[in-house]
């Protein structure tokens, strides 16, 4: 990861808003939309579920408001951004996270549809830059990491929406470009990590490996593909089951801004299983449950990171 020399953060509104903060917003409005859903497992009231999604969709548009205005001061600040991988990753959330927000607006209507568009051309854009910067950055950023799957296999996330929103034919392109894309970084990255031994700051951002999986799963339980969804919500289960193994190696560097990346791969896997249904029922429910307690706090203390400054000045955040 290559890190900019820290600046102090000037004075003005949003200035200095950092990417890293959509990491944990992906996270919760990823958790509201899943308690959307699997409310019934617990008899409780679903208006408790939709006051949650109103709340966390207004820290979404709040978060985009506050990225928006720093880019209006300066729009080359997102180029600054993409040079860091918490930048990087941030960015994408921010994208993933748009699509969601339709997902949440999709049965009240309230422009979910021309929302999911808009989201689509930026996430279309964000790979243009993604795929620029590739190849006219430093060498040592030329390679496949996690983030990887937040920002190419991210279209399994605009499949699911396309999916609630009815455009079916759409969301089936979508879902097959998305676990096209998916599978080499999967395979890629396992090469890589065979063969070098991933920095423990970095370790967290390996959770996003199970995005595609737990997305896709959830994608094709739609669409009522039974087969690639168990076989999605296989792959999602092993790779958390490893990821808890390893808990202690994967946060091995402390608290971290990074720990952001454990939000949505954790509410996505939960979603997945209550997807599928069946035998993945109860598990998705217990998921559910652990994944509220530890995105909640963790949101909030990254949230307070912000208001604070240190997240810019952690993740190197550029300034406008």
């Amino acid at each position: 990861m290559t890190l900019a020399p820290r600046q102090p953060t000037p004075q003005g509104l949003f200035r200095r808003t950092p990417p890293a903060a959509f990491l944990p917003v992906l996270g919760l409005i990823g958790l509201v939309l899943v308690w959307r859903r699997g409310i019934v497992q617990f008899a409780l009231p679903q208006a408790l579920a939709e006051i949650a999604v109103g709340a966390v969709s207004l820290l979404v548009v709040f978060c985009l408001i506050a990225y928006g205005v720093k880019l209006l001061r300066r729009p080359r600040a997102i180029f600054e951004d993409l040079r860091v991988l918490p930048g990087r990753a941030g960015i994408a959330a921010l994208v993933l996270a748009s699509y969601l927000l339709a997902a949440a607006l999709a049965p009240y209507g309230m422009g979910a549809q021309a929302l999911f568009w808009a989201a689509l051309i930026a996430h279309l854009g964000l790979i243009a830059l993604i795929i620029w910067a590739f190849f006219t950055g430093p060498t040592e950023q030329r390679r496949v990491t996690p983030v990887s799957q937040l920002s190419f296999a991210g279209f399994g996330v605009a499949a699911l929406v396309a999916q609630a929103l009815g455009l079916g034919m759409l969301g089936v392109a979508l879902f097959w470009i998305a676990l096209l894309v998916a599978v080499p970084i999967w395979v890629l990255s396992m090469q890589k990590f065979s063969r070098e031994t991933v920095p423990a700051p970095l370790r967290p951002l390996l959770a996003c490996h199970l995005v595609p999986a737990a997305i896709l799963g959830m994608v094709a339980a739609g669409f009522h593909a039974a087969a690639i969804a168990q076989v999605m919500a296989l792959i999602s289960g092993g790779f958390l089951v490893l990821l808890v193994v390893r808990l202690r190696w994967l946060l091995a560097a402390g608290e971290s801004p990074l720990w952001g990346a454990l939000c949505f791969p954790l509410a996505a896997t939960a979603g997945c299983w209550l997807a599928v249904g069946g035998y993945w029922a109860r598990p998705g429910a217990v998921l559910l449950i652990v994944a509220t307690l530890v995105i909640v706090p963790l949101s909030a203390r990254l949230m307070k990171g912000w208001s604070k400054g240190d997240l810019a000045l952690k993740t190197n955040a550029a300034i406008a």
